[in-house]
């Protein structure tokens, strides 16, 4: 069957994820969000609720995934 043919399916879900914050005089100069955290339970914000046993399942998959850091 061709992917293409199939109906696309979305989910959309959030999870705790530890972070590293810098702050300097104050202000928030980077959060660095650490990205080896395995997703532990999971809550549906968007989407087909049903996906999110697969979902998830695709996010423990192996793949390497990048450190988010924002700031400079």
């Amino acid at each position: 069957m061709n992917l293409r043919s199939m109906p696309m399916r979305r989910v959309v879900f959030r999870y705790l994820v530890p972070v590293y914050v810098e702050v300097e005089d104050g202000l928030v100069i980077s959060v660095n969000v650490i990205d080896d955290t395995p997703v532990n339970n999971p809550v549906v914000v968007e989407g087909e609720a049903d996906y999110l046993t697969t979902a998830v399942a695709a996010a423990h998959d192996g793949q390497a995934w990048p450190s988010w850091r924002f700031g400079d």
